[in-house]
């Protein structure tokens, strides 16, 4: 994904900074992933999925 683009992407619900993983963009403060389709990210709430646990907890621990 172009570096251009994440620098102006941010979560849709919190406004946040948004991290990629693997086809996703994870929002930490919404526990939130959004899907990268095609290379086009899909920044709508409702096509999001939740974070589990472990996904958050991995975020916790690269945040440190």
């Amino acid at each position: 994904m172009d570096k251009r683009l994440l620098d102006i992407l941010v979560c849709p619900v919190t406004k946040g900074k948004l991290i990629v993983r693997g086809d996703e963009l994870w929002s930490r403060q919404a526990a939130l992933a959004f899907p990268v389709r095609d290379g086009i990210p899909v920044m709508l709430e409702d096509e999001a999925r939740a974070l589990n646990l472990d996904e958050l907890e991995i975020l916790e621990k690269e945040s440190r």
